[in-house]
């Protein structure tokens, strides 16, 4: 089922201009595997109360699907699954290969969903799995049956599906499609489509099976979250993400990013409370041990944060001159950030001035500009450099009681 908004947020009006259209799809289910794929990246590995607590805001969030593990990977691994399942709100999700002990561990772990997969192109059968296209049929069908038999919800993954033949594809998704499976997950597996193919192949799934499509897309072109988009164009209804981008080698398609894409740029319902992805990315970034770069998207430190003069300047008389407009700091749960360097211009030195108390005249703003832009060039700037050249300027200071040691 389809949740509708929990958590009301301010969405800005869209702007006229080429992109004014925002009709592609009105509602979009969120698959998250931080605690799955997310865990996959290379030197990455969550303990028990990370898990939990990723799973707890994930499902505080809004998120659909919470794929919580690999439950046969391991003890530890199988308990923490249980553990989410039985505490999460969201559905949970375990993973399994198709493999009897897989799917007996997904089970017994009490998930809502086990997704299984098997890889489908030829190089994989051949040179991973060293089987052939008939054994992969059977394992699939076999699998997706067994979980039907438990009564619970199966998903099931062509792995590599954008690299595989595409008769055969089908053929694999017609016979688990015949077994009653839920839902057909087609994942990018290698990071390879693009778009419009990538629309092209779900509309091509969507016509050989009456479950409903989930797509999985990776980011080793830096496509995964417009290849996850355009899925959701052509008919998808659910896209599966990590916080961060997190996952094997580039990563998956980024929460964060897919979430406000589909919000903000085509209007549409993710049922997500978007003003926790902030505090969401934070806890994840400190869990995995992984950085979230300065100009990521929608989270990093320079997402709504202005330096150069003219953009300030823009900002600082409407938000809507040199920011999307359509997503707000507020949205995601940010602040917005006037940075002091050597790009920096005389509205932004006047406001910060103000806001710390200070009431400078024009020449004097020019003259601690100048202070500012000479020292920039080569060193961070802090507020107490801008307290310092307004002192040295002489800028008379009424709220001389108001002493701020903050960053700018």
């Amino acid at each position: 089922m389809i949740r509708t908004r929990r958590y009301p947020v301010r969405r800005n009006e869209f702007f006229q201009g080429t992109l004014s259209a925002t009709d592609e799809f009105e509602t979009v289910r969120i698959f998250d595997t931080t605690l799955r794929d997310g865990e996959q990246s290379p030197r990455t590995s969550f303990d028990y109360e990370q898990k939990r607590e990723i799973a707890a805001v994930l499902s505080e969030m809004g998120v659909h699907v919470v794929e919580a593990g690999f439950p046969v990977n391991s003890d530890a691994e199988f308990e923490a699954v249980s553990d989410i399942a039985a505490a999460t709100d969201a559905t949970t999700c375990g993973l399994a290969r198709v493999v009897d002990a897989d799917i007996e561990a997904a089970l017994d772990s009490g998930v809502d969903m086990v997704h299984t997969f098997v890889s489908t192109s030829d190089v994989q059968i051949e040179d991973s799995m060293h089987a052939t296209r008939e054994e992969v049929v059977e394992r699939a069908v076999e699998s997706v049956q067994r979980v039907r038999d438990a009564g619970v919800d199966v998903m099931f993954s062509p792995m590599d599906a954008t690299r595989t033949d595409e008769s055969f594809l089908v053929e694999v998704i017609e016979a688990v499609d015949e077994v009653g499976v839920d839902w057909i997950n087609v994942p990018d597996t290698c990071g390879v489509a693009t778009p419009r193919r990538f629309g092209d192949l779900i509309e091509v799934v969507r016509e050989h099976t009456d479950g409903r499509v989930d797509v999985h897309t990776h980011d080793d072109f830096g496509l995964a979250a417009a290849n996850a988009l355009a899925g959701v164009e052509a008919g998808a209804a659910q896209m599966q993400v990590s916080v961060n981008g997190i996952g094997e080698r580039a990563g998956n398609a980024a929460l964060e990013e897919v979430v406000m894409g589909a919000e903000s740029l085509y209007g549409a319902d993710t049922g997500i409370d978007t003003t926790r992805i902030t505090e969401l990315s934070r806890i994840v970034e400190a869990a995995s041990d992984m950085p979230v770069p300065a100009n990521k998207p929608v989270v990093g430190r320079n997402a709504f944060s202005h330096e150069s003069g003219i953009h300030a300047a823009g900002v600082i008389e409407n938000s809507d001159t040199f920011e999307p407009g359509v997503m707000t700091p507020e949205m995601v749960g940010a602040e917005r950030e006037f940075v002091m360097g050597k790009h920096t211009g005389t509205h932004s030195v006047r406001q910060r001035l103000r806001e710390d108390g200070f009431d400078p005249t024009d020449s004097e703003v020019r003259a601690v500009t100048r202070r500012v832009k000479d020292y920039g060039a080569d060193e961070r700037v802090t507020m107490d450099d801008v307290r310092r050249f307004a002192e040295r300027e002489g800028v008379d200071r009424p709220d001389d009681e108001r002493e701020r040691g903050a960053t700018v």
